[in-house]
């Protein structure tokens, strides 16, 4: 093993390690997941299936991109649009900086360390091409993974509501992406796909 994949792999174990103390529980292919232990797992697979020849400090940053979440509690702040947009931003700093330390103590150098960061503060989306695929593979493991229950929460939201959500989930993502999602390479969930067309052909007819 090179000295640079062993660099690589303490980093991700470290990054596994921080997301298994997640205290809550998801359920996915009969086992019982620590929750942002399954979602790093997600986002992995799909980077490995989007983009596979992502190189490994993308590999990382998009395995941190949820990292240690649950110590970020929505409900520590104002539950209204300024409290959601202060949470997220302190989130994606948070996150940011403990993916960066940890990369830090696995022996990454300043560069590689910056990169990360940069990618999961979300900083630049589409200026920065690493934040870019972070983006792309955030939002087609929501398509494939988190859609369906997201909607199952908030029964009461009206088709046009989840058109605009669909739509501004669509509109932060790259045009590969969107051809990805819209291959077949994507498995999105069965009872959603007409709202998704519905939503997508809206958008670029608009």
């Amino acid at each position: 093993m090179s000295q640079e994949q062993s660099i690589y792999d303490k980093a991700r174990e470290l990054i596994d390690a921080a997301n298994r103390e997640d205290p809550n529980q998801a359920s996915a292919d009969g086992k019982d997941w620590p929750k942002e232990l399954l979602y790093s797992e997600r986002m992995s697979d799909m980077l490995q299936r989007y983009n596979p020849v992502a190189d490994d400090a993308m590999k990382l940053a998009i395995r941190a991109q949820h990292i240690e979440r649950w110590k970020s509690p929505r409900n520590a702040y104002p539950m209204d649009r300024i409290g959601y947009l202060q949470w997220r931003k302190d989130l994606y700093k948070i996150q940011a900086n403990t993916a960066a330390e940890l990369l830090a103590q696995a022996g990454y150098g300043d560069a590689e360390i910056e990169r990360v960061r940069k990618a999961v503060a979300k900083k630049n989306i589409k200026g920065n091409p690493d934040t870019q695929l972070l983006e792309d593979v955030t939002d087609l493991v929501f398509l494939e993974h988190y859609m369906l229950e997201f909607v199952s929460k908030h029964a009461d939201y009206s088709e046009q509501k989840w058109i605009e959500i669909v739509q501004k989930t669509w509109n932060k993502m790259s045009a590969n992406a969107h051809e990805f999602a819209l291959s077949g390479a994507v498995k999105l969930p069965e009872s959603l796909v007409p709202l998704i067309e519905k939503a997508v052909t809206t958008n670029s007819n608009g």
